[in-house]
């Protein structure tokens, strides 16, 4: 048997069908836990749900966690990929929910053979990885935060901008909350200035004066607005930014806590310029794509870090894979691009791939490559990393430390 299932946020539809591409059985259920527990039972009453593989366009989910829990092996399918093979089924390429659930068992009954299957993940990658990946989703909301606020100063008040040099720092947010407009800055001194500084702790080195100066070559705002608007919408941004940084600095800590008890953080620990946030992202993005690939070609293409090669008689061409994991990606070339810092081997990389004329990200994704099969050994091994016995980093000190002839 064959499972189609298209799925929705309020209503389900699954299709079962033989091996001979009859439908057997086909029915709609809503997102409720009745909806679910009838579905699942209904699916017991075709077989053992390890004999009932089941196709839907998505990796994660309800529904794919509940199926995963029933046993069920789950094919995931790409929308494009599927959009694709929709002309089959014929030429108008109508879509209904009924039909694409019978076209995703058809689909699974003719081609399942060359779909991989999702593979249950390790509970404590995943708990890292929803962590991680949270933390990403924070970063870009104080990063849009913080623009707000910029833009909020620029336009009535430039002078609470210029005086620190980040928004986002401990001084500049107390500095705002305490001075949210020009009017309530207006008797500040070099000498006031300087001595709020060292009641909270400013560690930039910037004199008072130079300080206040900043704060006085700012352009005047011509702001239409009263004082009272300014200030409660001044206020407003800076709390908004700071309770950002707080949950960044919550997760901070509930990442670290997780990869110091995680299975394969002694694995990649030793890895040069990998920092706990880091490693903890590596493991998150990178622990599935290892857990499930079967060669380490299959773990670099679902990296994203390999380039597609489009062949067909005389005509090839070589292009960027947008289709992939794209957090994976990030992860992993954050991870690389960092780490040619505290490695010769990682540097020299990178430098010959700069030498031959690759930009930057390029060559970044090239030396990522080079660390992804570095992780696949010491994964498929079991062993730490050990700069000691890298043959290649090995090679490469040795040269480094070689006496230059005379």
């Amino acid at each position: 048997m064959f499972i189609g299932w298209d799925w929705a946020t309020e209503t389900h539809d699954v299709t079962v069908m033989d091996d001979t591409g009859k439908r057997i059985d086909r029915w709609e259920l809503t997102h409720t836990e009745e909806g679910f527990a009838k579905t699942l039972a209904r699916l017991r009453k075709h077989g053992d749900p390890a004999d009932l593989p089941v196709a839907i366009e998505t990796t994660r989910g309800l529904a794919v966690d509940r199926l995963l829990a029933a046993g069920h092996p789950v094919v995931p399918v790409h929308p494009n990929a599927f959009h694709a093979m929709r002309a089959r089924w014929g030429a108008s390429k109508a879509k209904t929910d009924a039909g694409d659930s019978m076209k995703l068992a058809d689909y699974l009954r003719t081609d399942g053979h060359l779909l991989p299957r999702l593979e249950p993940t390790e509970p404590a990658t995943l708990d890292l990885q929803a962590l991680t990946r949270q933390r990403a989703d924070h970063i870009e909301a104080r990063i849009a935060a913080v623009n707000q606020l910029a833009a909020l100063l620029d336009e009535h008040w430039p002078g609470g901008k210029a005086v620190f040099g980040k928004l986002d720092s401990d001084i500049a947010q107390a500095f705002l909350e305490r001075y949210p407009t020009p009017a309530s800055a207006a008797k500040l001194t070099a000498g006031r200035l300087e001595t709020w500084c060292k009641r909270r702790g400013y560690c930039g080195k910037k004199p008072g004066s130079v300080l206040i100066e900043r704060l006085r070559s700012a352009p005047t705002a011509a702001s239409r607005l009263s004082e009272t608007v300014v200030e409660h919408l001044i206020r407003v941004q800076v709390q908004l930014v700071h309770g950002i940084r707080a949950t960044i600095r919550a997760l901070d800590k509930a990442i670290t806590e997780a990869t110091a008890t995680h299975p394969y953080a002694p694995l990649f620990a030793t890895l040069p310029r990998i920092g706990t946030i880091s490693l903890g992202q590596v493991i998150g993005e990178i622990g599935p794509l290892l857990e499930r690939a079967q060669t380490c070609e299959q773990l670099i293409a679902e990296a994203g870090v390999v380039p597609v090669t489009r062949a067909s008689g005389k005509s090839r061409t070589v292009a960027f894979r947008f289709a992939t994991n794209r957090r994976a990606r990030v992860a992993l070339t954050t991870f690389a691009d960092n780490s040619r810092h505290g490695s010769q081997w990682a540097a020299k990389i990178y430098d010959d791939a700069r030498a031959r004329k690759k930009r930057h990200p390029h060559a970044v994704r090239i030396l990522a490559r080079s660390w992804l099969r570095v992780m696949w050994a010491c994964w498929r091994t079991g062993t730490c990393y050990d700069p000691d016995i890298h043959q290649a980093n090995n090679k490469i000190n040795t040269t480094a430390d070689a006496p230059l002839a005379a």
